[in-house]
Order: structure tokens, then sequence, then C-alpha cells
């Protein structure tokens, strides 16, 4: 039995080797491919078995659009990834853009890479994978902006108690513009320009953002007038409807709007990132007509009772001050007691004047006497010739100071001069690097331009002489030199037919070395049918074997 089991053991092992023997063995009737023609084969078969398919992912390795416009990433969940696509013109298009970290479902085809020998899919639309996906998207968003300080109160401005103008953004055909006019006309009426857009879909936060850019940039007095204050509006609907007004574009315009802005996006419960940067939120875009603009009616009653307040207050006052000035009045003593005690005090200022005064002019001219003994010529002399030192000193001065001043301008000028000198040559150099370049340049044009001229020339000449050969090919003169003839009747034109000439017309026939005039004496007789060719036959093909043609 051991012998047996011995022999098995060899023989499979003789077996084996010749199964490796055989794989080793080149295998010619495999066909050849070359790695282009297998990566198209592959690439012909992933999308003509895939096609169009929808992916459920998380986005991965996104850093925002390439510099071609392209946005390349990838798609990965718990055990897989793939790379994905997004051509310029579909992410354009798209309501919910790529980000990073975003549970989306992508639908696009499915196609290859050859270059990298890769499958990746092209991408031609996003959607949010459910309600869960928008909202994180959403608060990821909003910590986004509120670190950059958007939503912080210091930015924003104070509405316009009673606005002139008032600019809503919303859609013109919805019963929001119609609600808010017919609101606006109970409370008081005010000029309203409408700037009509989408509010939601494809491409709705573009318009929305143009929309408040394009009124922040009005001119005052101009043929549009600028608004004093803007609404942005929109009935309910869900996150989806009302996501347009989450997008960062619009965010961003409505921040940086210098026109103060109310938004009124959605119902009461409804919250959008635009009511977050906005300078004023509205419940509803109602209440945001409301909080526009005051009741007139109340405004009005308001002011009246302020005016009776007014009245009345003034009215009380002015006889309140009366009342006081009577009973002041009554307690005042007589003028003649009042005015006693200061006519006493003048008269006895009046008695002492005269004497005042005399007193006063002799204190004045003693003063006088004292100084005009002290006021001898010698003094002024001496003062004069002090005077005279000084000026002299001054001169000296002047004049050192105008010499030196002179010194200082001609350094000035010198060095100017020599500053200005050197600016000239090296502007002279600089002119004529330019000119030689500029030379330079103009021989190489002025040669290219000869050489263009002679392609011209050549390409014009090559046109001419195939056109030559094209008119001598379809010409009838070729015709006429291999022996035929052209017959013409007394009207000039050709005959194609013997049945058309009857005897005795005159007959113009052409050569190829010249013409001749003859006249028809004779119908000519027809000649026998010209005989039909005669088709080849061709020989059926082996119904089982394809043909090369």
């Amino acid at each position: 039995m051991r012998a047996d089991r011995q022999a098995n053991i060899s023989g499979l092992g003789a077996a084996y080797v010749g199964y490796l023997q055989r794989m080793n063995e080149p295998r010619v009737n495999i066909p050849e491919w070359t790695v282009s023609e297998l990566s198209a084969a592959l690439k012909r078969t992933v999308e003509d078995t895939y096609g169009h398919v929808r992916v459920r992912g998380e986005i991965s390795g996104f850093r925002g659009p390439h510099s071609s416009g392209h946005a390349y990433f990838a798609l990965k969940d718990e055990g897989a990834r793939i790379d994905a696509v997004v051509w310029k013109t579909a992410l354009g298009r798209m309501r919910i853009k790529p980000e990073e970290g975003l549970e989306v479902i992508a639908t696009g085809r499915l196609t290859t890479f050859p270059g990298r020998s890769t499958y990746q899919i092209v991408i031609e639309s996003l959607e949010p994978a459910g309600l869960g996906a928008l909202m994180a998207l959403l608060e990821q968003r909003k910590k986004k902006l509120a670190a950059e300080g958007l939503f912080d109160d210091a930015r924003k401005h104070r509405l316009p108690y009673l606005p002139t103008v008032i600019g809503v953004v919303t859609s013109p055909t919805g019963a929001v513009i119609r609600d808010i006019l017919h609101r606006l006309a109970e409370r008081f009426p005010r000029r309203v320009v409408v700037w009509p857009v989408r509010v939601q879909g494809d491409g709705a936060a573009e318009e929305i953002a143009a929309a408040i850019r394009g009124f922040n940039a009005l001119a005052s007095g101009g043929p549009i007038p600028r608004p004093d204050l803007l609404i942005v509006a929109r009935g309910g609907g869900s996150i989806e409807d009302l996501w347009s007004f989450n997008e960062e574009i619009v965010v961003r315009a409505a921040a940086d709007s210098v026109i103060p802005l109310i938004s009124g996006v959605g119902h009461e419960t409804d919250v959008t990132l635009i009511d977050f940067v906005a300078d004023r939120r509205a419940p509803t875009p109602t209440a945001a007509a409301e909080i526009a603009v005051p009741v007139r009616s109340e405004l009005i009653g308001r002011i009246d009772g302020l005016a009776h307040r007014a009245l009345s207050c003034w009215a009380r006052g002015h006889d309140h001050r009366r009342t006081e000035l009577r009973a002041a009045t009554r307690a005042l003593p007589p003028a003649d007691m009042l005015l006693g005690l200061p006519r006493q005090r003048l008269d006895g200022a009046a008695d002492r004047l005269p004497r005042a005064l005399i007193a006063n002019a002799q204190l004045h001219h003693s003063d006088y006497s004292r100084i005009a003994g002290r006021l001898i010529p010698l003094t002024l002399m001496n003062r004069i010739r002090r005077d005279q030192e000084r000026v002299i000193s001054l001169a000296g001065r002047a004049n050192q100071c105008m010499r030196v001043e002179r010194e200082r301008r001609r350094e000035r000028f010198l060095t100017a001069s020599v500053r200005l000198a050197a600016s000239l040559r090296a502007n002279a150099e600089a002119q004529r690097v330019r000119v030689a370049r500029a030379r330079e340049r103009i021989g190489v044009l002025q040669s290219r331009a000869e050489r263009a001229v002679l392609s011209l020339i050549d390409l014009r000449y090559a046109r001419l002489d195939r056109a030559a050969q094209l008119l001598t090919a379809l010409s009838y003169h070729g015709v006429l030199a291999r022996g035929f003839a052209l017959v013409r009747g007394t009207t000039g034109r050709p005959l194609r037919a013997a049945a058309a000439i009857n005897p005795g017309v005159r007959l113009d026939i052409e050569f190829a070395d010249g013409r001749v005039r003859a006249t028809a004496e004779a119908r000519a007789l027809a000649g026998p049918p010209s005989a039909q060719p005669v088709r080849r036959k061709t020989r059926r093909s082996n119904p089982g074997q394809g043909s090369l043609f």
C-alpha cells in the first residue's frame, strides 16, 4: 500500500510539473492589446454597463475649485471611496455647492481615467443626503460666518423712521409683493421699487445677491431713485425651498449693504442665515412692511395730541408766570424808596468831581515837568547814535546772511545741474536703447512680414493653378480636342439631338481648331438602340463569413 501511495504521489508531482510547464509556455492564441486599446475597451465597458448612477457618500478632499474652474474631490463611506469630478459648466448650475465633509447624493456618469488607470464619477447634480445633511451644512456655514463677525450687532444699521423710497427684492408674481404693497398702502403709502428675482431654484441666490448689490449701486438723484430701506421677502416653504437665502453669496451681499435691510423670509418659525445678518428680522413679509413704516393715522393722532399738550403746557406756564409777576409786583417797595439812595450817591459824586479833576491835572503837570527836565539834546544824540550802531550791525549781519544764502543757492544750483545732466545722459542712453530695440523689433517684424507676404503669394499662386486646372478639366474644349464637335443652331445654343434639326437650318459647328458653318439637308436616321451595359454578376460571399467591404 505504501508503494501504491508513493506511486500516486509521484504521478501527482509529475502532473503538477507538467501543468506548470504548460502555464509557462507562451499563449500564442491570445489576442494582443496595446495599453490605449485596453484602456479604451475598459472605458466603454464601464460606461455602457453603468451609465448614469446615483451615489451617496461624504465629500472628501475638496479644497475649492481648480484654477480651470473644475472641481475635483472624492466620495467615501465606511468601506470605500471613489474619485469624483464636476466640470465648470455643471458647477455653475448647482444649487448645492460641494463642501468638505458634506454627505450628499451625487448623480452622474461612471467612467474611467486612462491616464491614471482609475475609475471616477462625473457628477452632474448634487443634493444633500436628507434633512440632517442640510441642517449640518447650515450650522457649519452659520459658525463660519459668525466667526467672521457678520452677525455682530455693531455692523447693523438703524432703520429710517419714515423712508421715502422702499426697495423690495422678491418674486413679482407671488402673493408676497401684493401683501407688502397692500400693507404699505394701509399704513403709510410710500414709493416702492421692486427688483424682480427668483426666490428658489437654480440661480436664485445669484439673482438675490445681484439685486441687493444693484440697489446699493444706484446713484442718488438718478433716473431710478435710490431706496432708503430694503426688504428681502419670500413666503413660507420647506428648508429646501428657502435654501437660496442660506447661500453665502446672499448673506455676504446683505452684510455689505449700506442701505438698511429687513429680512422677511418664510413664516415665523422659519429661520435663514439672512435673518442673522439683516439689520432687522421680520417673522413674515407682511410684518416686514409693518416694520418699514408707521401707521399714518396713529402718527397724525400722536402729533395732534403732542401739539395739544404743548399748547396746554404753554398756557399753564404763561398763567403761572403772570401770577408770579403780580405777586412780585405787590412785594416790591415804591420807586422813590428804591431810587432815593442812588440819587444821593450821584449828587455827592457830582460835588466831588471838579476838585478831583483839578487835583489830577496838577499831578500830571508835575510828572511832565520832572520828565522834561531830564530830556536834554545830549540824551537824544546818544539815543540816535546807539540806534545808528544797531542799524549798522544789522546791515552787516544782513549782508553776511545774503552772501551765505547766495553760496547755498549756488551750491544747490550746481548740484541740481549735475543731477540734471546725469539724468539727461541716462535718459538719452535709455532712449537710444529703446530706439535700438525698436529697430531690431521692426527688422524682425519686417522679415516676418516679407515671409508672410511671400507665403501668401505662393498660396494664391497655388490656388490660381488649381483653379486653372479645374477650369481646364471642366471646359468643353478638352472634349473638342479629343475629336468631338459642338453644334449650335441659329440662336447660338447647343443642339443635343438630331430631331431638333430641320432641313435647311444653318448650323455652326465648332471644332478644336476653329468653326465651320453648314446647312442641314435631311434629318438623320435614328440609329440602333444603344446596348445596355451588362452588369457584372458579383459572386455571393459565404453567408457565414464576414466581408471586409
